[in-house]
């Protein structure tokens, strides 16, 4: 028999914005804002955008032996990507196709895990845009439709200002703004009807 083709085809969620609901019990996600990078039968990968880490991007670089000698990008913050794999890094940047391992999340977004890029980005010569984050969500097969069929997460399309241009405390609420949503309005538990 074949491989099954199921699990290549993306799911629904694929290229969206996971917003944590205020319900949420699992503090890895409380109040957070994850792209969505990957969603297929097999289950779901993401990166949250809107946590701060306790590491820069000077310290990544010095743990990797790349030089970087410009001290604005040194000092730029490393974000909590999930909690799964927390050594390993992602940068999440705008399109640029020279990098070894990259996989794109819709026309204006790409992550790559190698160490290629990092090193553009301490040479001044990488993607337009990016932000860089250690470790990532995970979910198994149908864990992430179930989280969502009990009002664990909302989803909207991706939008590169949230991802790469807003301050880390505003990509949440502008998230729910997407949706016509203001924080106030959330309640920490919805019913079924």
């Amino acid at each position: 028999m074949g491989q099954e083709t199921e699990i290549e085809t993306p799911g629904y969620l694929e290229r969206q914005m996971l917003i944590a609901m205020p319900g949420m019990v699992d503090s890895n996600f409380a109040g957070s804002v994850t792209l969505l990078c990957q969603h297929n039968a097999a289950g779901a990968i993401g990166i949250t955008i809107n946590r701060m880490s306790n590491f820069t991007l000077g310290e990544i670089f010095s743990q990797l032996h790349i030089d970087c000698s410009d001290e604005a990008i040194r000092k730029l913050a490393v974000l909590e990507g999930g909690p799964v794999a927390p050594d390993r890094g992602f940068v999440i940047h705008s399109p640029m196709d020279r990098y070894e391992s990259s996989m794109e999340v819709g026309q204006e977004i790409m992550v790559t895990t190698s160490r290629d890029v990092l090193a553009d980005i301490a040479q001044g010569s990488g993607p337009e845009k990016y932000i860089v984050a250690l470790g990532y969500a995970g979910w198994g097969g149908g864990q992430l439709e179930g989280e969502m069929l009990a009002n664990a997460w909302l989803s909207v399309s991706a939008d590169t200002d949230i991802v790469f241009d807003l301050p880390l405390s505003n990509r949440f609420e502008k998230a729910l703004g997407q949706l016509g949503i203001r924080v106030e309005q959330l309640l920490p538990e919805a019913g079924h009807a």
